[in-house]
């Protein structure tokens, strides 16, 4: 490679709530010499940025238009309430939407979940964002509604959360421009689905290799006797024959025909 040459570079998107690191590593495993580059997105312009070529793929929140970017589902994330741990529900294990009739919910501008409509009782302002309604809940003003993971990405001491039963739920998929489908893409594609380093997508299969020690039976050579076998095929320590020593060590003669 000569110095004005670049390496290939893979750049991977990925909205807040998503860990990308497991599949980060296989690739750098498996790809040592093409970098991936990782790009942090708001879930609301993931879309955007794999339109204008700011990312070659990336994790996104369904749903997404299908007619220019391709999408695999790959899990759905768990709705849960963010609320203060000196809340009424604290010591309940799961709560239902139901339960948030008399609540304040808040409603954050960048609300990941396909709402027909909110749960509660709307706060006064919708905050900017999903960090500003969590500070919101800190201070008492409301409960919270998001995917499980923006709870754990945004953990606090004084909050904790609770499944929530009756509400939309947000699903994670892989996304890409449908006609920059490039081999990097494909690549990252069989590392998402678990495809191992020998598996390839189009690539025909390795043919069956021929076991050792087979080529010797069309060879059309004699086979030799099996040791132990006579040249007619007895064995030699199945039985004994005449004139063979018997166990008291003399000779076992054959008794005499009687003549007519």
């Amino acid at each position: 490679m000569t110095g004005s040459e670049v390496p290939p570079a893979f750049r991977l998107a990925y909205v807040p709530g998503v860990t990308p690191t497991k599949w980060v590593r296989i690739w750098n495993e498996r790809l040592p010499g093409t970098p991936l580059t990782l790009v942090g997105v708001p879930a609301a312009d993931a879309a955007g940025l794999l339109r204008d070529g700011g990312a070659d793929a990336g994790f996104v929140r369904l749903p997404v238009d299908r007619k220019d970017l391709s999408a695999i589902p790959l899990y759905t994330e768990t709705t849960v309430v963010v609320i203060p741990k000196d809340h009424a529900a604290f010591s309940v294990e799961e709560m239902s939407v139901e339960d948030l009739a008399d609540e304040i919910v808040l409603h954050p501008l960048d609300d990941t979940l396909d709402w027909e409509r909110p749960p509660g009782r709307p706060a006064f302002e919708r905050p900017a964002t999903t960090a500003d309604a969590v500070e919101l809940v800190a201070a008492g003003v409301g409960l919270l509604v998001v995917p499980q993971s923006l709870a754990r990405l945004h953990h606090r001491k004084d909050l904790t959360y609770r499944p929530l039963t009756g509400v939309p739920e947000s699903r994670i998929a892989l996304s890409w421009p449908e006609e920059k489908t490039t081999d990097l893409v494909e690549e990252f594609i069989g590392i998402v689905r678990g495809r191992t380093v020998n598996s390839t997508r189009g690539r025909p299969p390795t043919p069956p290799q021929p076991k050792a020690g087979r080529a010797g039976k069309k060879s059309g050579g004699a086979r030799k006797p099996a040791a132990g076998k006579t040249s007619r095929g007895g064995s030699g320590g199945s039985g004994r024959a005449a004139g063979s020593k018997n166990p008291k060590g003399g000779v076992k003669r054959g008794k005499p025909r009687r003549r007519p």
